[in-house]
């Protein structure tokens, strides 16, 4: 266990390695000229140049990645362009937003999704199914921001009521926390709990196919005991790997709803410093998902041992 975790952080570190100077490049290859951009209609070309060196954008590019990178490890990602704020402490802030959000959204898909999957494939052919595989389809097929946008419409249009315009923190008040963080949470978990259903479906139809299945309900083995006791352990694993491939997908989410309900989160984080090319915001917060998506997978990888002791991770 020791040298399977061992060597799983260290393939993580050369992946954030090569994941930094993607990143670094990636922001880069944005379009336009950030200096221009900021002079505005000043076109000074000694204030232009005075600009450049004093951004450091007057260095060749290996030198501007190892100054970061450099900063980056000893915890400094530098300082905005456009707020002259610490990026470190506003991509934390912003973290934590996002991290409920996803939290929350994950919570929900599971809830919703799991038990529609598991009465899905158990009623296969019947009328729970068929429903249940419409809802699979629409929630498939429907775009984030549209869920978004028509769940907005139908509170505020039958409900009367549209979520707060600031956002508060749940230390501050957590009834207001989750006023504004509810629609997103719907709009985002929704669509997970599709995907859930129909996964869980598929691997339950599967596994009641099994001749060991067959056999046991040949032998006159209940359908509960059956599935708590073999069909249930059987998917646990394929379950918890999807589990984290749609925590993955919900970060990606996230920077629609946040943009689409006004959320500071980083998603939104992320749109406002690609549309002022704020470079250190934008990598800093780009590093930050990348790390975090590893994070979960290393996680995953290890819950594989807790689930079924037959893994071997050695």
């Amino acid at each position: 266990m020791g040298g399977y975790l061992a060597r799983r952080l260290a393939a993580s570190a050369v992946t954030a390695f090569v994941a930094s100077i993607a990143v670094f490049l990636i922001v880069r290859a944005v379009p336009g000229d950030v200096v221009a951009q900021m002079l505005g209609q000043v076109s000074d070309p000694q204030a232009a140049a005075s600009l450049r060196g004093f951004l450091g954008l007057d260095q060749p590019v290996w030198i501007q990645y190892g100054r970061w990178i450099s900063a980056a490890l000893s915890g400094d990602l530098g300082i905005s362009w456009t707020g002259g704020r610490a990026v470190g402490p506003a991509v934390f802030d912003a973290f934590l937003v996002t991290l409920e959000i996803g939290l929350l959204t994950l919570a929900l898909a599971t809830i919703v999704g799991v038990p529609l999957g598991i009465i899905s494939g158990i009623y296969e052919g019947r009328w729970p199914d068929n429903l249940i595989q419409i809802f699979n389809l629409l929630g498939l097929a429907a775009p984030v921001f549209w869920t978004g946008l028509m769940l907005l419409v139908a509170v505020s249009s039958f409900a009367g009521w549209s979520p707060p315009l600031i956002y508060t923190s749940p230390t501050e008040s957590l009834w207001e926390n989750l006023s504004i963080l509810m629609l997103p949470i719907l709009s985002l978990g929704l669509l997970q709990a599709a995907a859930y259903s129909q996964f869980v479906r598929q691997n339950v139809v599967t596994s009641l196919n099994q001749d060991y299945v067959r056999t046991a309900r040949a032998k006159g083995v209940t359908i509960r005991i059956l599935f708590f006791k073999h069909i249930l352990k059987n998917i646990l694993i394929p379950l918890i790997t999807f589990m984290g491939l749609v925590l993955v997908q919900i970060l990606g989410g996230v920077v629609i709803v946040e943009t689409l309900f006004s959320i500071p989160g980083l998603g939104r984080l992320l749109i406002s410093a690609i549309e002022t090319r704020d470079y250190p915001m934008l990598q800093g917060a780009l590093l930050v998902v990348v790390v975090t998506a590893m994070a979960v997978n290393l996680i995953i990888d290890l819950l594989y041992s807790v689930i079924d002791p037959r893994v071997r991770l050695s």
